[in-house]
């Protein structure tokens, strides 16, 4: 007699799957809730104690399916000959077939529902995948139910079957782990992670991509739906969590225009309309074909912004990402491009679930905590020169240093000296002058008075004597370098007030 051995705690299509197996010709064996549910459903099955002798709710049910008749029904060979006469000798039950979930532990974490008998179960029918079927997953049931009715149960689907299983145990396990563990960096970690969605593509046509969550996360990206035009690319994707990572850190609406995952406009306004004209004015050819992320709902007087971005300058953007929109403004932006991906997201939770940001650098990865919290830092500034910046500079450095918090390093840039808006970005360079040079160039005639803001410190005068040639008004820099004294020289001679954060912002 061939056994099927079911029980789930995500009972969805489990009545129907075992009465295919009945039909296949498996006796079935269900524990618990499992059991009632089928033995209602009207399915002739064995209650699992009958099995394993166990009392049924001995321990409180800790000891359900832990018996030696259960785990050598699965893990004894069918092909050793030996092992199919101990286990007629012993009566063991030939269980071909494994179907079982757990309780899931992201929900409820607890030692309480730790599951024990369901691990390793699964991790039995797995190790034994030449001879017994292994299915976690609900979605699975009608692959491997036509599979079994047509008798074509191939080796690869059983290898494919047990990988899973494999996994799941892992999620599962690694969860328990974190929940237990105290420390930050544990010698070994393993990293749950759950697919939201396969992409478009990656970064390039040519490469497949998707996109995985870690449980429990508040991540605005896992909230992400899509409502209109382009689906996700991995660029996309990066582009939205820049975006995020920007304008998260406004109280005030704020809007960030990104390309290639670098800022290429940042703004705040007394409203979303205004953050997003900001924004996009900051640099409108960079913002040709880029992605636009808000703090605040898009409203119609938002989606305007983006019509007339497109209808006066002749400009596209690719994808909109914001908390939330409006009906009509979601109707204008479908008429204003047809194959510019809308999604919202949600609010922006103020702080994070997880504790760490992860880097993956192909078969290596960085855990480090986030950069958050840069106002902590504002009180540790230092006006190091004669002249001292005025309130409304400090009120404009404070803006420009969470917006260089965003811009790749090497990263300088040039806010206006009336209102917080980027005018100049320089990112991405391998020189902290060659970062200040492309700033001052893009911003033009804003330099005249701007202020200049740099992710660390110069460590050489020359990006100060620079900035002083095109008219900015106040720096503030990292400060730390062995030739401080030689900027504060510079910037003294030029009679240009400058501050140091005694933060490095590089972003990576």
């Amino acid at each position: 007699m061939k056994y099927a051995l079911l029980s789930v705690y995500d009972k969805s299509g489990i009545t129907d799957f075992a009465r295919v197996l009945i039909k296949s010709g498996y006796k079935i064996i269900a524990t618990g809730g499992t059991y009632e549910q089928l033995k209602k459903a009207g399915i002739d099955v064995t209650p699992i104690e009958e099995v394993t002798g166990n009392p049924r709710d001995a321990f409180d049910g800790r000891m359900k399916t832990i018996s030696f008749q259960i785990e050598s029904g699965i893990l004894y060979d069918r092909k050793n000959k030996s092992h199919v006469e101990q286990a007629e000798k012993l009566g063991v039950p030939q269980i071909d077939v494994v179907v079982c979930n757990f309780y899931p532990f992201e929900e409820k974490p607890s030692v309480e529902t730790i599951d024990v008998g369901g691990p390793t179960m699964i991790r039995a029918a797995a190790k034994n995948y030449e001879n017994v079927v292994v299915v976690v997953d609900s979605k699975d049931y009608e692959k491997v139910a036509r599979a079994i009715s047509s008798g074509k149960l191939t080796g690869e689907l059983r290898r494919e079957l047990a990988a899973k299983a494999f996994y799941h145990l892992s999620y599962y396990d690694s969860q328990i782990g974190t929940y237990f563990s105290k420390e930050l960096f544990p010698p070994k970690l393993t990293i749950p992670l759950t697919k939201k969605e396969d992409l478009r593509y990656g970064e390039n046509p040519h490469q497949v991509g998707a996109l995985y969550l870690v449980p429990n996360t508040n991540s605005p990206l896992a909230k992400l739906e899509y409502l209109w035009g382009r689906r996700l690319s991995g660029t996309n994707t990066g582009d939205i969590f820049t975006g995020l990572e920007t304008v998260r850190q406004f109280s005030d609406p704020a809007a960030c225009v990104i390309k290639h995952l670098s800022p290429c406009g940042i703004a705040t306004g007394k409203d979303a309309r205004q953050a997003l004209e900001r924004a996009l004015e900051a640099d409108p050819v960079s913002a040709f074909g880029g992605v636009v992320v808000l703090n605040q709902a898009m409203d119609i007087n938002a989606a305007k912004i983006i019509a007339s971005f497109k209808y006066e300058r002749e400009g596209n953007i690719d994808v909109v990402a914001v908390p939330q929109i409006t009906k009509d403004a979601l109707e204008l932006l479908k008429k204003v491009r047809k194959s510019m991906g809308i999604y919202v997201f949600g609010n922006i939770p103020k702080d994070r679930s997880e504790t760490l940001d992860i880097k993956w650098f192909s078969g290596v990865v960085l855990l480090q905590t986030h950069d958050d919290n840069a106002e902590e830092g504002f009180k540790n500034w230092q006006a190091v020169t004669k002249k001292k910046p005025s309130e409304k500079q400090l009120e404009l450095m404070k803006f420009g240093f969470k917006a260089v918090k965003a811009v790749r390093s090497n990263a300088v840039i040039v806010i206006d000296k009336d209102v917080p808006i980027t005018r100049g970005i320089g990112s991405g360079q391998t020189s902290r002058v060659g970062a200040t040079k492309i700033a001052l160039e893009q911003a033009g005639n804003y330099t005249r008075g701007g202020i200049l803001v740099s992710d660390s410190y110069f460590p050489f005068d020359d990006s100060v004597r620079l900035a002083s040639k095109y008219g900015i008004s106040a720096i503030l820099e990292q400060g730390g370098s062995v030739n401080d004294q030689a900027s504060i020289d510079a910037a003294n001679e030029a009679r240009i007030p400058m501050v140091f954060s005694q933060r490095r912002a590089f972003r990576h």
